[in-house]
């Protein structure tokens, strides 16, 4: 039998993160979901805004060949122009339907881009704690993985450390603020230290060096500005998902953003189109690219996130527990109370709480807890941390 041996071992390996849910689900098939505090996944339990809804019903008095027949493989000229057109409302920036390519989701939009930017064994440059998948998708587009592990304790962007490891191998750098698993924002400052440290790299090396801006969970910020990157560093492609904002992790529908001011936009735009062709990602779905024309300005519900990162903060602070205060996303990002975050994994999982493990993130000692769960299963799972802190204190 001859198969891919690097897909045997993707398909082997699985997820740290899909794993832990696989047993969160069995586990509450087995005594009730009530009784388990699942915070692995990050999948929405706010609901999709009415307008969703609204939006998809008009849809359905479509002719079903309009409905459900392909788009150009870039995405619908309307559905193209109305996230143009949002974000030039909101960042005063002047991008138009061409500038963008709509995708599967977050997952597609950052493989195309990677696929687009690197060639066989150059360097892609990842700020630990990093989502895993980042690992996988950089592999499949050639390269090699860098981590470079952030502050340890503000966790910004080590600046020094990332200019250190560009080499003449590095095609780009990538980041995703707010941040998964840590719920950091990037200052601007951190931010435009970064740009000048690349852009000083990239003009000694005599290269162009890309920043892949991962941006899922832009709107879910609390309180705290989230930089506009393409206004900061010339060279950034902007990768984008409505699965956090819209509540629609389910329906795979993002976009990737060439912005016009990138210096190298009209051969990344059909860079883009390409890597899309080459790895399938053509034709986004039909009915959310809909969706999108009629929701691309819906606000996210800040409030139930906001909500339930007070209760849990609260919850644990109180308890002991040390985390980094989170500014954004839905994730709280809390020291073990053992420098082995899997075996403290493995405790917590007898008190029926599901972390998860940091290891998988490029960082040991933290477990990420995922506060996109219900209000209730937060104020429940109470007494299950107070209970696991206690024995650790005998």
């Amino acid at each position: 039998m001859s198969i891919n041996q690097q897909s045997y071992a993707y398909g082997a390996s699985k997820s740290s993160i899909r794993e832990i849910a696989a047993y969160g689900a069995a586990r509450k098939a087995e005594i009730g979901a009530s009784n388990v505090y699942d915070f692995s996944l990050g999948n929405p339990s706010v609901p999709a805004p009415n307008a969703v809804r609204e939006s998809i019903e008009r849809s359905l008095d479509l002719p079903p060949v309009a409905l459900h027949g392909y788009t150009p493989a870039n995405g619908l000229p309307i559905a193209r122009q109305a996230v143009a057109d949002s974000l030039n409302r909101r960042f005063g920036s002047s991008y138009g339907a061409d500038d963008l390519y709509l995708t599967c989701g977050a997952a597609a939009s950052i493989s195309i881009a990677l696929n687009a930017v690197c060639r066989e064994g150059e360097e892609v440059i990842v700020i630990a704690p990093f989502f895993p998948e980042y690992r996988v998708f950089i592999e499949n587009a050639g390269a090699i993985c860098v981590e470079v592990l952030a502050d340890a304790t503000t966790f910004q962007i080590d600046v020094d450390a990332v200019a250190a490891a560009i080499t003449d191998r590095t095609a780009a750098v990538m980041i995703d603020s707010p941040n998964n698993p840590v719920g950091s924002v990037y200052a601007r400052e951190n931010l435009e230290q970064l740009a000048q440290a690349m852009a000083e790299r990239s003009e000694a090396l005599g290269r162009s060096i890309y920043l892949i801006s991962d941006e899922p969970y832009r709107e879910i910020a609390y309180g705290v500005d989230v930089p506009w990157v393409p206004g900061l560093y010339a060279r950034t492609i902007v990768c984008y998902s409505y699965s956090k904002s819209l509540s629609l992790p389910g329906e795979r529908i993002g976009w990737v953003l060439v912005p016009n001011t990138n210096p190298e936009h009209d051969q990344l735009v059909p860079a883009i189109a390409g890597a899309g062709r080459k790895m399938g990602f053509v034709c986004a779905p039909a009915l959310f690219q809909r969706v999108l024309v009629d929701c691309v300005d819906e606000p996210t519900n800040i409030e139930a996130y906001a909500r339930n990162r007070k209760a849990l903060t609260e919850g644990l602070r109180k308890i002991g527990y040390e985390f980094i205060e989170p500014q954004g996303a839905f994730y709280l990002w809390m020291r073990a109370l053992e420098p082995d975050a899997n075996a403290f994994f493995e405790r917590a999982k007898s008190y029926e709480l599901l972390p998860v493990p940091s290891d998988s993130f490029g960082c040991t000692g933290w477990v990420r807890v995922g506060y996109c769960v219900s209000y209730e299963t937060i104020v429940d799972s109470m007494p299950a941390w107070q209970a696991l802190w206690d024995s650790y204190q005998a």
